[in-house]
């Protein structure tokens, strides 16, 4: 067991690894001795400054055991290059998975880190070649880096949204394609701020996701639930979650307990149906 303390006087998230994954998923550490459901997702399933985030209350609510696999800043990129995240899968009855954005994996024009998929690690040449006066220097996240690229050239960066949503279908189906028990795909949808040009899709996550893209894999799945969330500066949750002082900005943007009670109730009644 491990923790994760960043800011002053913070609460806690628990942490565990499973086998040889070297990824944090969120704590305590549950056995594999009886059957269970297994929940895969970044921060949101993993349940950041939440104190029971949504596979617990599923597994309260199904009655069946439900192994939180959610890490923090979690995505495609670990998700689909994690032998050892896979094998937990495979041995599940079942499989939630939270969908990631588009930009949370490597891919021609970038390079993201393995597991903290939100930090990008450097530029390609082919995009140095595609933006020649972007200091690449001083960006190190995905979402800073889409925005830059965006607001210097609109339609060169059509070329790196084309190819990201390209990339995520294929890796989506390459990893959806491995997982042998029914699968259910968890699409939260961020309704924050006001709507950009739906073309572009940087308004809220997960970026650039959108029906035409999620339904490119729908077909290797059971299930998609679909449910539209808003951050907790923005749903009044923010008083209900767990968070030091310095990670009030952070803690705003996610999603607090009673959009988790949401969720599990939304999954509860879908997978009643496949049981």
């Amino acid at each position: 067991m491990s923790y994760d303390r960043l800011g002053v006087d913070t609460p806690s998230d628990p942490t565990c690894t499973y086998g040889a994954s070297r990824l944090l998923f969120r704590g305590p550490a549950r056995s594999f001795d009886r059957p269970y459901l297994a929940c895969l997702g970044g921060t949101e399933t993993f349940g950041r400054f939440v104190e029971t985030p949504f596979p617990a209350i599923l597994e309260q609510r199904s009655g069946r055991t439900c192994v939180n696999l959610g890490s923090v800043s979690y995505g495609l990129e670990a998700m689909a290059r994690d032998a050892a995240l896979a094998k937990l899968a495979n041995g599940a009855d079942c499989c939630v998975i939270q969908l990631p954005g588009a930009q949370t994996l490597s891919n021609p024009f970038y390079r993201v880190h393995p597991r903290r998929n939100d930090r990008v690690l450097e530029p390609s040449e082919a995009l140095k070649k595609l933006f020649p006066k972007v200091d690449f220097t001083e960006i190190h996240f995905s979402r800073h880096l889409l925005t830059r690229l965006r607001d210097q050239d609109a339609a060169r960066f059509d070329s790196v949204r084309q190819e990201l949503r390209r990339a995520w279908a294929e890796r989506m189906r390459e990893f959806l394609a491995v997982i042998a028990p029914p699968v259910v795909l968890l699409w939260l949808r961020y309704e924050s701020g006001p709507e950009e040009d739906a073309g572009e899709q940087l308004a809220a996550e997960p970026l650039l996701l959108d029906a035409d893209l999620v339904a490119q894999v729908t077909g290797l799945c059971d299930a998609l639930v679909e449910v539209p969330v808003r951050a907790s500066a923005e749903s009044d949750e923010l008083e209900d979650m767990l968070f030091g002082v310095l990670q009030q900005p952070l803690a705003e943007h996610l999603i607090g307990p009673a959009t988790h009670r949401v969720i599990a109730d939304r999954l509860h009644r879908v997978l009643m149906d496949l049981a």
